[in-house]
């Protein structure tokens, strides 16, 4: 039975990588009592146990687990922080990128991504390798999330009774184009130019709508070439691309709330064009995409125990 150790157990992430794997019978989750949780030899102890390592946690302290492992390869380490994801070494953890499945399955150090560049990669990506978008593009995102995307901190603050009035509208912030996720968004597509980043955040509490919008100018090629190009890279799957999903004329951040899939859409006309992924920030942005990639490590289906909509 294989053994997993989610370091960071009660960190939002965390508890939802728990809740996906706690009924299932061919696992065995190892926990650590309280008074031990963050102690560094109890930690190192589990690791080095472990079959799988989930990291929760803040930056420094997962570089710190990464230490405490010493060089150990044989427990696979996925990193759900922003400490590795361009680091060498690791393998990013996202796998419908062109090659990138079979690399995560014979990797023992996994960085997942984060949750605005997951839609941003998803969008971009197929569009840089396959020359639609050139290289040297100059992007734009935005990018809806619901509030649990800051932790348990943020939640607390939009959840209190007598919070600040000003978050009851959306508020922008990463206001000085410096927001931990641009060096992957940059990096993974194959980009030479960071794109402009406007992320926001809302008063709901999971969901995310990521958005590229694109002059027709900037493809080489036709806004019927896009949708054709993921098409097919995007079938009906974990990301599976819909000829058309607007609500009435609008669409909704939290659409696929308290799901581990995603959406890909292309909105607009021959002029301007809207590239649009939508997910849980909580779910194929963060945990969704851990159990995922933990799946593939095992040489699993990589769907297992994982909330999927239909297609």
């Amino acid at each position: 039975m294989t053994k997993v150790f989610i370091d960071g157990s009660a960190g939002t992430t965390g508890l939802r990588i728990y809740d996906r794997l706690r009924e299932r019978r061919d696992l065995k989750l190892m926990t650590l009592p309280d008074e031990v949780r963050k102690d560094p030899c109890a930690r190192a102890d589990a690791l080095h146990q472990a079959d799988i390592a989930f990291l929760c946690l803040p930056d420094a302290a997962a570089m710190e687990a990464v230490a405490l492992l010493d060089g150990d390869e044989s427990t696979v380490v996925i990193d759900t922080s922003t400490a590795h994801r361009t680091a060498d070494g690791w393998v990013y953890g996202f796998a419908e990128l062109d090659g990138q499945r079979e690399r995560i399955a014979k990797s023992s150090r996994i960085a997942n991504p984060g949750c605005h560049a997951s839609g941003f990669v998803a969008l971009a990506a197929p569009l840089v390798q396959n020359g639609l978008i050139a290289k040297d593009a100059q992007l734009s995102c935005f990018s809806l999330t619901g509030y649990s995307g800051g932790g348990k901190k943020m939640i607390a603050e939009y959840e209190d009774g007598q919070r600040c009035t000003l978050l009851g509208a959306p508020r922008m912030y990463g206001l000085t184009q410096q927001h931990k996720h641009l060096k992957e968004m940059k990096a993974v597509c194959g980009l030479d130019i960071l794109p402009v980043f406007c992320p926001i955040v809302g008063d709901f509490y999971s969901g995310m709508e990521v958005v590229i919008p694109l002059h027709a100018s900037q493809l080489n090629g036709s806004i019927r070439d896009v949708q054709e190009l993921y098409r097919s890279v995007y079938p009906k799957g974990i990301i599976h691309y819909a000829e058309a999903a607007a609500e009435g004329g609008f669409l909704s951040a939290s659409a696929m709330a308290g799901r581990d899939d995603m959406q890909i859409t292309v909105h607009g006309n021959e002029e301007r064009i809207l590239l649009t992924a939508r997910f849980d920030n909580l779910g194929k942005g963060a945990s969704g995409a851990a159990v995922q990639n933990m799946n593939i490590a095992l040489g699993l289906d990589e769907a297992t125990g994982l909330e999927l909509g239909g297609n």
